[in-house]
């Protein structure tokens, strides 16, 4: 037995206009006739029809002089009917007067050598697994070519010579062409690609269809928001974890809201900030902060108006639904709030000491109003209830390590909605205070999209954040929930970059009607291993495979037995390397070489399914 027995598929049927492969069937099909006119990258829709496809092109140069003998033997029938016509008094014929004015022009062009001859050949060879998708996709396949007056013909009897013409070995055993010019021929060439590599940036991962490097600087694209959705245990954090580590070494702030404790190891390794919030802790946050505002050159700016404003949404937030008195109540309360401290609309005032939620919770009563009375009821709780001492004392948090992570894991279901949205306004206030490269990384963001305002607060900081010179990466596992509502659409719209992994069959309908999937990228989406999906880059796509050198691996992988597994070599002593805190940022790389993909121009084989 020799190697080609062994590699020999099982069965081998030949048909009149199909071919059967063990279980799969193809059929292949040939170009007869091609559009006049044709603009560069024609054959895009083909390219990227949405199954895949095994597309072959041959050229055949051919000698100049032996075309021109051809050419001006051609113009001289053609010139020869045309007199003909003419002296009988006939109509003459379009078609014969148009083709010599194409011969005529292509003799010129010939003639000065600014143009060449050759033959081409274009064929598609269709593999599908049952003989009904082959009729269905050769119907499509058709159609397509046929939307741009390219006529096709199935290579009939010929099919096994046409399975080979395709296969990449270079041999073209149908031998169907036709003649062309140097500058149609270079309209027909794939230029239509997935590649989505810049000359700078961070790694984000491995074009699965063809092998490049996905690097990208998201701040050189129209806005730095990204947007990451996949299952539980598709990849999303290990994702983010990897871009964060590498945004770190461009000296950008990274500054992350982990409500579940998933970054933990990678800020202690990486010498960041970690700060806790839960009951009894001694970091707090004051719901009532001012950020005095100034742009270089001018005075400083009002803070209070629009503070006001963001403590509206807070409070709804804590709350629950306000009625219209009721919020003009409220913001009664808040002014006079303000006012007791000293702090007007005149910014002279705005460096005071801030009040505190107690303060509200005291104008309230006063106001010796009912519905003033039943707001003051809703955040007694926070000032003398149960939840006293989390937000209701003055801040003592600082942002000044380039990685700070804030996590909430340790408070209440109820609780982190409130928190997420009091730590997103502190840090908004940062930003705008002190404009600098930052990337901001809200984890789990679908506890911000449950209520209006919370998810109207994260989508006007996607909408602002290019003006301040932030990134603002939304995480989010519930696809559903977030979709479910138009400011979770509006989020994505604001994002220039976008990566979906893995996702449920319960969700996959509803991501592919946003992100207008074809059904192989919904295949993929739903078969996708750990770190695999597509990558989004404005109006350009791919398959993406997440990758990680082996010491970044162990600094943001969350596999409970790998983490096992580091504590038992950790325990070992200092003798074992590899430990996750012997990792520093300043041992990272600086630059990525980008790999550069040649241009083959005899075949080109294209698996669309990659995106």
């Amino acid at each position: 037995m020799t190697i080609k027995d062994i590699v020999a598929p099982p069965l081998i049927e030949v048909d009149f206009n199909n071919l059967k492969i063990g279980e799969h069937y193809f059929r292949t099909l040939f170009v007869v006739g091609y559009p006049r006119y044709v603009t560069a990258n024609w054959l895009e829709p083909l390219i990227s029809f949405n199954h895949t496809l095994d597309i072959a092109m041959y050229v055949y140069p051919t000698k100049s002089d032996e075309v021109l003998d051809n050419l001006k033997r051609k113009v001289s029938e053609m010139e020869a009917t045309i007199q003909s016509d003419m002296k009988r008094g006939r109509v003459i014929e379009p078609s014969v007067q148009v083709a010599l004015e194409d011969a005529l022009s292509l003799q010129q062009e010939l003639a000065k050598g600014s143009e060449r001859f050759f033959q081409f050949g274009l064929y598609v060879t269709i593999p599908t697994r049952s003989l009904e998708e082959l009729e269905k996709v050769t119907k499509q396949v058709e159609a397509t070519l046929g939307s741009l007056l390219i006529i096709t013909k199935k290579a009939t009897l010929a099919m096994d010579n046409g399975l080979r013409t395709t296969l990449p070995m270079g041999q073209d055993r149908l031998l169907i062409t036709r003649n062309m010019d140097t500058t149609s021929l270079a309209t027909t060439f794939p230029f239509t690609t997935s590649e989505l590599s810049a000359n700078e940036g961070v790694l984000y991962g491995l074009n699965e269809h063809n092998g490049s490097l996905i690097i990208f600087d998201r701040f050189s694209l129209e806005n730095a928001n990204m947007v990451v959705f996949g299952k539980s245990g598709s990849g999303k954090s290990y994702m983010v974890k990897l871009e964060i580590m590498r945004t770190l070494m461009f000296g950008s702030e990274v500054i992350v809201i982990d409500p579940e404790n998933e970054y933990e190891t990678l800020t202690h390794a990486l010498g960041g900030e970690y700060i806790r919030f839960h009951f009894g802790t001694t970091t707090k946050l004051n719901p009532f902060d001012l950020a005095l505002l100034r742009s270089p050159g001018q005075e400083e700016e009002s803070e209070l108006n629009q503070k006001i404003l963001s403590l509206h949404g807070f409070f709804r937030v804590v709350m629950g639904k306000l009625t219209p008195t009721e919020d003009a109540l409220l913001d009664r309360a808040l002014i006079l709030t303000y006012k007791q401290k000293g702090i007007t609309p005149d910014p002279s005032t705005q460096n005071k000491e801030p009040p505190l939620m107690e303060d509200l919770y005291k104008a309230l009563i006063g106001m010796e109003d009912s519905i003033a009375r039943g707001l003051a009821d809703r955040i007694e709780k926070f000032v003398k209830g149960s939840l006293v001492g989390i937000f209701d004392q003055q801040t003592n948090v600082e942002i000044r390590n380039p990685l700070t992570v804030f996590s909430i894991r340790d408070l209440e279901e109820e609780l982190r909605p409130i928190a997420m949205y009091l730590i997103l306004d502190f840090i908004w206030t940062k930003v705008r205070r002190d404009i600098k490269r930052r990337l901001l990384v809200v984890d789990e963001a679908w506890y911000m999209m449950k209520f209006p305002d919370s998810g109207a607060f994260l989508n006007s900081i996607a909408k602002r954040a290019r003006k301040y010179y932030l990134g603002l990466s939304t995480i989010s596992q519930d696809v559903e929930d977030f979709l479910s509502v138009d400011l979770g659409k509006t989020i994505i719209q604001n994002s220039s970059l976008q990566v979906l992994l893995k996702q449920s069959t319960a969700a996959i309908e509803k991501v592919a009607e946003v992100f207008f999937l074809s059904e192989g990228e919904k295949h993929l989406l739903l078969s996708a291993e750990i770190g695999q999906g597509l990558f989004f880059a404005g109006p350009a796509h791919a398959a993406i495979r997440v990758i990680a050198a082996p010491y970044e691996h162990q600094l943001v992988t969350t596999r409970p037995q790998e983490l096992e597994q580091q504590k038992e070599i950790k325990a070992q002593g200092p003798s074992m390397v590899g430990s996750p805190t012997e990792v520093k940022i300043s041992t990272l790389p600086s630059a990525i070489p980008v790999k550069q993909r040649p241009i083959f121009t005899v075949e080109t084989i294209k698996e669309t399914q990659a995106g």
